[in-house]
C-alpha cells in the first residue's frame, strides 16, 4: 500500500491555474486524497484573497470539497519544533519548514511541492515536483 501523500499550498493553488496540464495533475492529487495542514489552507486562503482577488465565500466553495477528501493536520507545538528544527538542519524558511514538520508528523512518505529540490529526502520524507520541467 502506497503511503500517504503531503500536498503544499503550491498544489492546491494549481486548481485555479490557467494552465490545464498543471490544473489536471493538481486535481488528480488531491483526488487521490492525501494530507494538508492548517498552514497549507491560510496559505491557500492569503494567496486567494491578495493575489487572485477572491472573496471569502468562493475561498470557502474552493477549500470545502479539498477538506472533504483530504486530512488535514494540525499545526502543534510539536510541529514548531520539528519545523525550527528543519529551519536550522536545512537552511528552508520558516514557513517551508512548518511544512515538512506537518508532512512528517503526519507519517506522508511523499511531499508534493514545487518549493524544494525535486527528489530530495529529509529523514525519510521524498519531496517530489509534481510538474517536472519537460525538455
Amino acid at each position: 500500500m502506497p503511503s500517504k501523500a503531503f500536498l503544499d499550498t503550491n498544489i492546491l493553488l494549481y486548481l485555479l491555474s490557467a494552465d490545464a496540464a498543471k490544473a489536471e495533475r493538481a486535481e488528480a492529487l488531491v483526488g487521490e486524497g492525501g494530507v494538508i495542514s492548517i498552514q497549507v489552507l491560510n496559505e491557500f486562503a492569503s494567496v486567494a484573497s491578495r493575489k487572485l482577488r477572491m472573496t471569502i465565500p468562493e475561498i470557502r466553495q474552493c477549500l470545502e470539497p479539498i477538506v472533504q477528501v483530504c486530512s488535514v493536520e494540525p499545526i502543534t507545538l510539536e510541529t514548531h519544533v520539528r519545523g525550527l528544527g528543519v529551519a536550522a538542519r536545512y537552511g528552508f524558511s520558516i514557513y517551508d519548514s512548518m511544512i515538512v514538520a506537518a508532512a512528517l508528523l503526519s507519517g506522508c512518505g511523499t511531499l508534493y511541492s514545487e518549493d524544494f529540490h525535486h527528489r530530495q529526502r529529509i529523514d525519510g520524507l521524498l519531496i517530489s515536483n509534481p510538474f517536472p520541467v519537460r525538455r
